[in-house]
């Protein structure tokens, strides 16, 4: 697997009433997900660190990185957006033009073999945003970019569904859509489906929050469906999941070329070095008591 696969991987599912400059910020989420051999960990991250400078300097693709902090150790997540598949094949050059100059050909073809030899497994996805399926979206394009700026930490499930039952499992993330969206308490819930890339059909149903402890206090689904809404929940899920894999990733900013409107929604965050560099320019030169007074010479100006 090239290493630009790794980085051809946030962004998150928005729902089917997002007015268009929400919808506009794409269709489909490029997802590059990989394990990292424990020992190569290190190694790992100072290597996609080059290759998001790479990226960010010379005009290359945008990302969001996250890691595991509860699922399967040492995962690491790539999510960039797609407006259709033609800009796959766009963004694919973009980053290796930028790579290429950023390094040179053969650097950049060693990186991504240096790259390959830290991984246990990878795994590429395309998904397709559900609109129709996800709940409290954004009312515009500033408050979803304002959304992703300020998320810290995301849960992730995969929900595999038996064969012969999608039609039921999305007839339930509708009523459950519904009734999210009347719950003055329910937060926002972004689903998409896996359309390139995985086994059978596979939904996404992800959540994002400022911090952990956003995940606290929060409605339950009997809260948000009652009573007789949560026994067909029970009874619908019974039949139509095969299995539901959850996750929860940190994103991790130093990983990340987030696009230029997400991080300026939190600059000391997504671009900590640039922001240091910033002050440290802006700060005046302390002063020395290093040199003697009498080296000065008293006729001189300065």
């Amino acid at each position: 697997m090239s290493f630009r696969k790794a980085l051809w991987a946030l962004a998150v599912a928005v729902c089917l009433a997002a007015p268009v400059a929400v919808h506009a910020q794409g269709d489909y989420l490029d997802v590059f997900i990989v394990k990292v051999k424990p020992e190569k960990v290190a190694d790992f991250q100072a290597l996609t660190k080059k290759w998001a400078d790479a990226n960010s300097r010379y005009n290359g693709d945008r990302w969001l990185a996250s890691e595991a902090l509860y699922g399967e150790g040492n995962v690491y997540q790539f999510t960039s957006t797609r407006k259709d598949y033609a800009e796959i094949d766009k963004m694919n050059e973009a980053v290796m033009a930028a790579v290429n100059k950023a390094f040179g050909k053969e650097a950049a073809e060693k990186m991504g073999h240096d790259f390959d030899n830290c991984l246990v497994s990878s795994r590429s996805e395309l998904r397709r945003r559900r609109w129709d399926l996800s709940r409290k979206a954004p009312k515009d394009a500033d408050a979803y970019v304002k959304l992703i700026g300020e998320s810290r930490v995301l849960r992730s499930t995969a929900v595999h569904i038996r064969p012969g039952h999608v039609d039921e499992f999305e007839t339930l993330l509708k009523s459950m859509k519904e009734a999210g969206e009347k719950n003055p308490d329910a937060q926002p819930v972004f689903v998409s489906q896996v359309i390139e890339g995985g086994k059978g059909t596979i939904f996404y149903v992800t959540t994002l929050r400022s911090s952990m402890g956003g995940f606290d206090h929060n409605p339950t689904m009997k809260d948000i469906l009652g009573e007789e809404g949560y026994k067909k929940f029970q009874q619908i899920s019974a039949d139509a999941v095969e299995i539901a894999e959850s996750t929860l990733y940190r994103f991790a900013p130093d990983l990340s070329n987030p696009p230029e409107e997400v991080a300026k929604v939190a600059m000391d965050f997504w671009h900590p070095k640039a922001m240091m560099a910033a002050t440290t320019k802006t700060k005046p030169a302390p002063k020395t008591t290093m040199e003697p007074v009498v080296a000065k010479s008293p006729d001189k100006k300065p």
